[in-house]
C-alpha cells in the first residue's frame, strides 16, 4: 500500500507543473541596465545607530538609506504618489534621543525612523533603519481638511506635535503619543495668534515666527505661558522666513535672528547654514557653505552659536565641480582620529539646487549621487561618430570630382596607411586613439550603441553610453526651466553624426527662470561640449518651436520659433531662406483654441500670416480644457501603405503627416465630465474625426502613428482602465499615391474603432519604431506596477470581429475579446522595475528588426527589442564551430567526389 500512495503523491505533484518562460540567469542584464535613485533631497541625517548609513527624505516621496562609504542604496520605500505621498516630518533618532515605548519589555522602538506623510489623512510611520522594514503606522483624519493643507509637525520628547495655523486668528496645537496616535491632552490646545498672515510663517523648533512688515513675530508653542517675541528687522520683509535646522533661529532677507537670543548675524546670498551640537559637548555650532565659483571650490567655517567666536577645527576646503548647483548643508557627523590628538575626522552630506547629493570627507569629495536623473523630462539616442579608420573611408568616398586615377591614388595610399598604422599599433608605436576611441565612444556595425542624451528637470543634461549606462559627460544650465502648463524642455536633434566629417549637433530648448525669455543651449551630443558658445538668450517669450526640413551645405537643420506676438524667428538667421510655406500652429491649453500660421520668406525676412482658428472648448467658458496633444514621429517611415483583405483587395491607409491628435476633458451636467478626443489636419485646420467618453478622467496617454490612435483613460462608471484604439482608411482606392497635399480637399477617412479593457492602471505609452519601419509595430505600455509590457498590434486592432470571425481568420485578424491579457512573457524588464514611471522613448537601431527603449521615472532603465524578432540578426546560442565543421567537410568530401568522378569518366571513356 505504501508504493502505491507515493506514486499517488508523485502523480498529483506532477499535475501542479506547468511549463514556465523566462530568462536565463546569464542573459540577465546582457542588453539592458536600470539605475536606481532616490530624488531630490528633502531631509537627511546621519544614522546614530550605524557608521555607514544616511537617512534621506526626498521630494519625489521616498524614504532611503545611503551607504555613506559608497553612495549605494541599502534600502529603499517608494511612498503614495501625489500629496498623500509628500514627507511633512523626518526624525532620525540621535543618540540617547530616541522615542521610547516598550510593551512587556519584550520591545524597544528607540530607534525607529519616524515619517510624517500627507494631509488628508495623516499617515505616521516608524520604519526599522536597518532593513527599512515598517515597523508600525497610525492615521490622522483632519476634522478641517482645508485648514490642515497649512499644517506643520515637529516631535519633541516622544510627543508628536501638529500645528494648524488660521489666519487672522489663532494655532490650533494637538499632541500625540509618536508610536501610538493617542492624544496626550484631553483637547487640543488654541494659542491666539491674531498676526498670522498665509504665506509669511514658518515652523522652527517648537517656535512658531512670521515675518510681518517689519517684524519678526514668534510663540514658542510648548511654553507654559506663551508670549510673543518680537524681532525688529532691517528692511520690510519680501519673502517667507526660513528655519534654520538644529536651532530656533529663522532666516530672513539674508539675515539670521536667533528666537531665543539676541544674535543677529549678516548673510551673503551664497550662505548655506547649518546648526550642530554633536561635535562639541554642550556647545552648538554654526557651520557656513560657500562657493568659489571662478576657483570651483566649496569652503566650510565653524563657529560657535553661543559668542560667534570662530572654531578652526572644522574649516576645510574641498573642489566643488561646476556641473553641480548651489550648495545646502544637510547634516555632518564628526569624530576624533585615532592618532591620539584631538584632530577632527567629518563627513558633510551638501544637496545641491540641481539635485545631486554629494558627501565631503576631509577635504574631498568621497561621492556624488545625481539624483537629478530622477526626474527626466526629455531624452534621445544618437548615433556615435565614426572610428578613425571608417572617417577616411567615408572621406574618400565624398570625394566625388570624377578623377578616376586620383582616386585609386587615394585608395593606395589610404591602403598604405592602414598597414602603417597596424604595424606600429602592433609595436606600441601608433598613434595616441581619440578622445572617443578611449571612451568607447565608436559606432559599432549594428547601431546598438549610441549616446542617451537625456535633459532633467534641474536643468542638467547628461551624456550616458546606452550600453553600459556610464555617464561620460555632464552640463549644469541653472538659468534654464521648463515651459509652463506643464511643458517641459525641448531636446531637438539639427544635425547627426552621419555627414563626417562634421561634427553632430543638439539644442536644448527652454525658458529663462527669471525673465521668462526663450534660452537656447547648443552643444555636440558625443562629448557635451559647447557650440557657437552654449546658452543663447532670446529677447522673446516662445510659444512653438520646430525644425526645418531643408538644410544647407553644412547639413544643419535650423530653427523655427514662433513668438508670443505670433512672429516667426529662425535660427541661425541664415537659414531663414529655407522657409517656404512653413505651417504651425499654437494651442491655448485653458480655452482649448488652436491657431493656424503659414510662415513665409519674402523680401529678405519671415512672415506669419494667420490662417485658421479652431475652439474646442464647447460652448461655456473653460467648459473644456486640453489635456493632451499628440503628434506623428517626424523620423517614423511608413513601409505598408496598405492592408490586404481576404477577398485580395486592398485597404488603403489614411496616411496624413500634418495630423494631430487632439484630447480635452471638462466637466457635464449629466454625465460628470466627458473627454472629447478629436484628429485635427493642422494645415487646413479641418477636423478629421471626433469621438466623445462619457464619465471618463484622466490620466490620458496617447500613442499617434501611422494611420492609427490609440489611448488610455480611466472609465470612471465601471472603474477601471480602458484603452481604445483606432485606424482610419482612404478606401480601396487612394486619392493621390504620390505626395500628400492637405490643401486638396481629402475624402474623409474610414475610421474603425475599438475598445479593450487593462487589468492594470496605465503610467506611460510608447510604439516601437524602426529604421525603415518594415518590422511589426508593438506598443509598449508603462504599468503603475513598474512593469513595461510589449503588446502586438494584433491584440489592439479595432477591426477585430465580433460576430463572423471567419472572414477575419483568412486575413489572420483574431476575434474579439474586450480583455487584454498581459502574460509575464510580454514583460520587457522582467524583475527590473521602474518606480514612478512617468515616460518612455524609443528610437530605432542599426538593425531593422531592433528598437531601443529608454524608460524613465524614479529609475531609468535601458534595453532594446525586437517585435518581429532578429531576423536579420544571428542568434546569441549561433552553433559556429558545427556550421564551420559541416562546411568543411562538405567542401573535402566534394573534391573528393570530383576526383572519383574524373577517374570514373576516363575508365568509361577507355571502355
Amino acid at each position: 500500500m505504501k508504493p502505491t500512495r507515493n506514486w499517488w503523491t508523485l502523480l498529483a505533484l506532477a499535475g501542479l507543473l506547468q511549463v514556465a518562460c523566462g530568462l536565463y540567469e546569464d542573459q540577465i542584464g546582457k542588453f539592458d541596465w536600470r539605475q536606481h535613485y532616490v530624488g531630490k533631497l528633502a531631509f537627511g541625517a546621519f544614522d546614530s545607530s550605524s557608521l555607514d548609513r544616511i537617512i534621506v527624505a526626498t521630494e519625489s516621496n521616498v524614504l532611503a538609506a545611503i551607504s555613506a562609504k559608497s553612495g549605494e542604496i541599502l534600502w529603499r520605500q517608494v511612498l503614495e504618489t501625489g500629496p498623500r505621498g509628500d514627507i511633512k516630518l523626518l526624525h532620525v533618532p540621535s543618540q540617547g534621543n530616541g522615542v521610547v515605548q516598550q510593551s512587556g519589555g519584550r520591545y524597544n522602538r528607540a530607534f525607529d525612523v519616524i515619517t510624517v506623510t500627507g494631509v488628508s489623512p495623516a499617515m505616521v510611520r516608524g520604519w526599522n533603519p536597518n532593513t527599512g522594514t515598517l515597523e508600525w503606522e497610525w492615521s490622522l483624519v483632519p476634522v478641517n481638511p482645508d485648514r490642515a493643507e497649512g499644517a506643520v509637525w515637529f516631535l519633541h520628547e516622544g510627543t508628536l506635535y501638529q500645528v494648524v495655523p488660521v489666519a487672522g486668528s489663532h494655532l490650533e496645537l494637538t499632541g500625540y503619543v509618536a508610536t501610538s496616535g493617542q492624544q496626550t491632552r484631553a483637547a487640543t490646545t488654541r494659542i491666539t495668534a491674531a498676526w498670522i498672515k498665509e504665506g509669511r510663517c514658518t515652523l522652527s523648533g517648537s517656535f512658531y515666527a512670521c515675518a510681518i512688515d517689519e517684524q519678526l513675530l514668534a510663540i514658542d508653542l510648548l511654553a507654559e505661558n506663551p508670549q510673543i517675541i518680537v524681532k525688529p528687522l532691517v528692511a520690510t520683509a519680501s519673502s517667507t522666513p526660513k528655519p534654520l535646522p538644529g536651532t530656533p533661529a529663522i532666516i530672513q532677507d539674508n539675515r539670521l535672528y536667533s528666537l531665543t537670543s539676541d544674535l543677529k548675524t549678516q548673510l551673503s546670498p551664497e550662505d548655506s547654514l547649518l546648526v550642530d551640537d554633536s561635535v562639541l559637548e554642550g556647545e552648538s555650532l554654526l557651520l557656513h557653505a560657500t562657493t568659489n565659483r571662478p576657483k570651483n571650490t566649496l569652503a566650510l567655517t565653524a563657529q560657535k552659536l553661543r559668542d560667534n567666536t570662530p572654531y578652526e577645527a572644522l574649516d576645510f576646503s574641498a573642489e566643488y565641480p561646476e556641473t553641480l548647483g548651489a550648495p545646502q548643508l544637510v547634516a555632518i557627523r564628526c569624530k576624533t582620529s585615532a592618532g591620539g590628538g584631538k584632530q577632527l575626522a567629518c563627513r558633510v552630506l551638501i544637496a545641491s539646487e540641481d539635485g545631486a547629493i554629494t558627501l565631503v570627507q576631509q577635504g574631498k569629495i568621497k561621492w556624488t549621487r545625481e539624483e537629478a536623473l530622477a526626474d527626466v523630462e526629455t531624452a534621445d539616442f544618437l548615433d556615435l561618430t565614426l572610428s578613425d579608420a571608417e572617417g577616411a573611408i567615408e572621406e574618400e568616398l565624398n570625394n566625388k570630382n570624377g578623377d578616376v586615377f586620383g582616386a585609386m591614388q587615394r585608395r593606395i595610399s589610404n591602403q598604405i596607411a592602414h598597414v602603417k598604422n597596424l604595424v606600429l599599433h602592433v609595436l606600441g608605436l601608433g598613434p595616441a586613439p581619440s578622445k572617443a576611441q578611449r571612451a568607447g565612444l565608436v559606432r559599432d556595425d549594428f547601431g546598438l550603441h549610441k549616446m542617451l542624451v537625456v535633459v532633467t528637470a534641474s536643468g542638467k543634461v547628461f551624456g550616458i553610453d546606452n550600453v553600459s549606462g556610464k555617464q561620460h559627460w555632464v552640463r549644469y544650465l541653472p538659468e534654464m526651466t521648463g515651459f509652463g502648463n506643464d511643458q517641459p524642455m525641448k531636446l531637438l536633434v539639427q544635425r547627426t553624426s552621419r555627414f563626417y566629417p562634421l561634427t553632430a549637433q543638439c539644442v536644448v530648448l527652454g525658458r529663462h527662470k527669471v525673465t521668462k525669455n526663450g534660452l537656447l543651449y547648443q552643444f555636440n551630443p558625443i562629448t557635451g561640449q559647447p557650440i557657437n558658445g552654449g546658452l543663447v538668450q532670446l529677447s522673446y517669450k516662445i510659444r512653438q518651436a520646430s525644425l526645418l526640413h531643408e538644410t544647407g551645405p553644412d547639413f544643419l537643420r535650423g530653427l523655427l520659433l514662433l513668438d508670443e506676438q505670433n512672429e516667426a524667428h529662425a535660427l541661425p538667421e541664415s537659414t531663414a531662406k529655407f522657409v517656404n510655406a512653413f505651417y504651425l500652429f499654437s494651442a491655448d491649453r485653458e480655452t482649448a483654441t488652436i491657431r493656424g500660421f503659414l510662415v513665409e520668406f519674402s523680401n529678405g525676412r519671415l512672415t506669419t500670416t494667420p490662417t485658421w482658428t479652431v475652439n474646442l472648448g464647447g460652448p461655456g467658458k473653460g467648459q473644456q480644457q486640453i489635456v493632451a496633444i499628440e503628434g506623428k514621429n517626424p523620423i517614423e517611415h511608413v513601409h505598408s501603405l496598405g492592408r490586404v483583405l481576404a477577398d485580395r483587395s486592398v485597404l488603403y491607409k489614411y496616411i496624413n503627416p500634418n495630423l494631430i491628435a487632439v484630447a480635452t476633458h471638462g466637466p457635464d451636467n449629466i454625465h460628470k465630465y466627458i473627454l472629447n478626443v478629436h484628429l485635427l489636419d493642422v494645415v487646413s485646420g479641418s477636423i478629421v474625426f471626433s469621438m466623445s467618453h462619457k464619465r471618463v478622467r484622466p490620466p490620458l496617454h496617447m500613442v499617434h502613428s501611422e494611420n492609427w490612435l490609440v489611448y488610455t483613460y480611466y472609465n470612471d462608471k465601471v472603474r477601471r482602465t480602458e484603452l481604445a484604439s483606432l485606424e482610419l482608411y482612404e478606401g480601396k482606392t487612394q486619392a493621390n499615391s504620390t505626395v500628400w497635399s492637405s490643401l486638396d480637399a481629402p475624402p474623409l477617412p474610414l475610421v474603425e474603432r475599438q475598445s479593450y479593457i487593462l487589468p492594470v492602471a496605465v503610467s506611460a505609452l510608447k510604439e516601437t519604431i524602426t529604421e525603415k519601419g518594415i518590422t511589426s509595430k508593438h506598443l509598449l505600455i508603462g504599468l503603475t506596477t513598474g512593469a513595461v509590457a510589449e503588446m502586438t498590434w494584433a491584440l489592439l486592432d479595432p477591426r477585430r470581429p465580433v460576430t463572423s470571425p471567419e472572414k477575419a481568420r483568412e486575413e489572420g485578424i483574431i476575434p474579439y475579446m474586450p480583455e487584454l491579457p498581459l502574460p509575464h512573457e510580454i514583460i520587457v524588464n522582467y524583475n527590473q522595475t521602474v518606480a514612478n514611471m512617468r515616460g518612455i522613448h524609443t528610437a530605432p537601431s542599426g538593425l531593422e528588426s531592433s528598437c531601443l527603449v529608454f524608460v524613465h521615472g524614479l529609475d531609468i532603465f535601458v534595453t532594446r527589442v525586437a517585435p518581429s524578432k532578429t531576423f536579420d540578426l544571428l542568434k546569441e546560442d549561433f552553433d559556429y564551430l558545427m556550421i564551420t565543421t559541416v562546411l568543411v567537410l562538405l567542401t573535402s568530401v566534394s573534391y573528393v567526389v570530383k576526383h572519383f568522378a574524373s577517374k570514373k569518366a576516363i575508365k568509361q571513356a577507355w571502355k
